[in-house]
């Protein structure tokens, strides 16, 4: 876990501190799928701005993650450019919203901020490419591959029970 000791800087307000901080990725699980960040490492862009009442911190890095496509599962790569900020009041009987969650005892959790950054940069999917046609649903075969279509089976006897019903609910 990367943190940055926040105790040894001397700002005053409208003071801005810049650092150039490597931080520790973790793997990134979503949807119960591992995705590597690749480098584990990423050199980041940390700025420490003093404000009257507390602190601003701003944070931007790239990393790119590997794991499985949501729709066919082969190998997908997906390429993020993270820019964060939070807001950290000096007042400790300040409301939540005024405090960050990654300021723990006088240090910033960087691997932390930096892993619920990623998640909010995140795509709604994860795919091996736009036009990923998936899986059949029939058969589990990949249709970026192997391309194909099943012929409509007719209803099993198992749900021949419900016709009737199906009938009197359109009627």
């Amino acid at each position: 876990m990367t943190s940055f000791p926040l105790r040894s800087l001397r700002l005053r307000p409208g003071e801005e501190h810049r650092d150039r901080v490597p931080i520790e990725l973790e793997p990134f699980v979503l949807g119960g799928q591992p995705y590597l960040p690749v480098p584990s490492q990423v050199d980041s862009a940390l700025a420490i701005q003093r404000a009257t009442s507390g602190d601003v911190f701003r944070l931007a890095f790239a990393v790119t993650l590997h794991g499985p496509c949501m729709r066919c599962l082969e190998d997908a790569v997906c390429e993020l450019s993270i820019e964060a900020s939070e807001y950290h009041d000096a007042d400790p009987d300040a409301g939540d919203e005024l405090r960050s969650e990654y300021v723990v005892d006088d240090r910033l959790e960087l691997s932390s901020w930096s892993r619920d950054a990623i998640a909010d940069a995140l795509p709604d999917q994860v795919v091996c490419r736009p036009d990923c046609a998936g899986l059949c649903a029939a058969c589990g075969r990949n249709l970026n591959v192997e391309p194909h279509e099943h012929e409509e089976e007719p209803a099993g006897t198992r749900w021949a029970a419900l016709g009737p019903l199906r009938e009197e609910l359109d009627g």
